[in-house]
């Protein structure tokens, strides 16, 4: 069969519906500045949809920041991959500052999260290793074990019991080829909010030998006393092998970085492919971190002024009878019974007649019969914002439960 011809056939299971969502449920644009409120479709949105965390998008000194570097220095420097050509010594000043943040030896920029932990992962572990990681762990991390040539043994969601099961496994296999065990977790899990169960792994260590690779995209400049992630939260940053983290979430920005001692930093920088030929984060994106880390250190209002909102926001629609699942964290999933028509509908009514522009999660993302609305407070929100959105939400519910959506499905399908 022709590629093309193939590709034209099977669209995909997202794909398939293309043409019915795409602009709308699908590849949405927000426009206007990024904040609690913007346009969508000409209509200004409450907007619960953007991992804005502390409010540095739009913050004065990190717009400041990002022009000056911008002006000074134009997108293309440095030009080259840091390896031959791109290196610089702010480069160097922010992988140092993450360090120091992290409390690990050293550190390592990446270019994005994605990408990131993908061939972090490919250069850790060769065909002898064996990889044991948590069945709900990020698309990144899957497809970053889909790599790995080796062994791999899956444990189900926190399920620390079976985790030991799996490392007994792997330190039988290990002991056979002469390899080493990577464990797999995330601090923070993006679609329900729970935290991995990151002291009791590290407590694991006491009794078989692996060591720690967590993925804390959400919870680095969220969590912990200074923002330092869910290891600092739980206590256990030491144990905390290798700690990845991402700007694009609590920064607002693009990039990401890898933390550990200073001996896999050093592997990590002249082994991992994605980086070694790959063009250097423009120094606009690396002076516009630093200025993000500088506040994250020396403006803890916000980070307070994000969890005033969170609280705030999780404990009224708890008080109003819906399901959050089992988040610790920002993220805030809202659980409701119905099918995909239905989802679209109540999306769609949401939008349309309450403005509120949140994300929906439907199968086969979550169990079929079930929507996940899935909201992100950030600390530029407002208690005003909570208050408007739990009124919404329980008019839509109550909606949803009356069967008005089910009717309603030929309006937008």
């Amino acid at each position: 069969m022709d590629l093309f011809e193939k590709l034209k056939l099977n669209r995909g299971p997202l794909g398939s519906y293309a043409k019915e969502v795409h602009g709308y449920f699908t590849f949405p644009k927000l426009e206007g500045e990024i904040g609690p409120r913007m346009f969508f479709q000409g209509k200004e949105r409450l907007n619960w949809s953007l991992n804005n965390y502390i409010g540095l998008a739009n913050h004065p000194e990190v717009r400041k920041a990002d022009a000056d570097a911008a002006a000074n220095f134009g997108m293309a420097y440095p030009m080259g991959a840091r390896m031959m050509s791109g290196n610089s010594n702010y480069h160097e000043q922010l992988e140092r500052e993450l360090a120091d943040f992290e409390k690990k030896e050293d550190a390592i920029l990446m270019n994005f999260g994605y990408q990131g932990i993908m061939s972090a992962i490919d250069a850790l572990v060769d065909r002898h290793d064996v990889i044991v990681y948590d069945s709900e762990s990020h698309a990144c991390i899957i497809d970053g074990v889909r790599l790995h040539m080796g062994k791999r043994f899956v444990y189900p969601h926190n399920d620390i019991k079976n985790l030991e099961t799996q490392l007994e496994r792997a330190t039988k296999l290990v002991a056979e080829t002469n390899g080493a065990i990577l464990v797999i977790t995330e601090g923070v899990f993006g679609m329900s909010g729970d935290q991995g169960k990151l002291a009791e792994i590290v407590e694991l260590k006491k009794k078989f030998h692996f060591r720690l690779l967590v993925d804390d995209a959400h919870g680095f400049g969220t969590m912990g006393k200074t923002g330092a992630g869910v290891s600092e939260l739980q206590n256990c940053m030491d144990g905390v092998d290798i700690y990845f983290g991402t700007f694009a979430k609590s920064m607002a920005s693009i990039g990401a970085f890898i933390a550990s001692d200073a001996q896999v930093i050093e592997y990590l920088r002249y082994n991992t492919r994605s980086q070694i030929f790959a063009k250097a984060l423009p120094m606009p994106l690396v002076i516009g971190a630093l200025k993000r880390l500088e506040l994250l250190r020396t403006q803890p209002e916000l980070k307070d002024n994000l969890w005033k909102i969170v609280h705030a926001l999780q404990s009224k629609l708890r008080e109003a009878g819906f399901n959050l699942g089992k988040t610790e964290s920002p993220v805030t999933p809202v659980f409701l019974n119905g099918s995909i028509p239905e989802a679209a509908n109540l999306i769609y009514d949401l939008r349309e007649n309450f403005n509120i522009f949140c994300s929906m999660v439907v199968y086969p993302v979550v169990p079929k019969g079930v929507i996940m609305l899935r909201l992100i407070p950030t600390s530029v929100h407002t208690l005003e914002d909570v208050e408007y959105t739990i009124n919404a939400f329980n008019a839509i519910s109550g909606k949803l439960r009356a069967g008005e959506y089910e009717r309603a499905m030929e309006k937008v399908l």
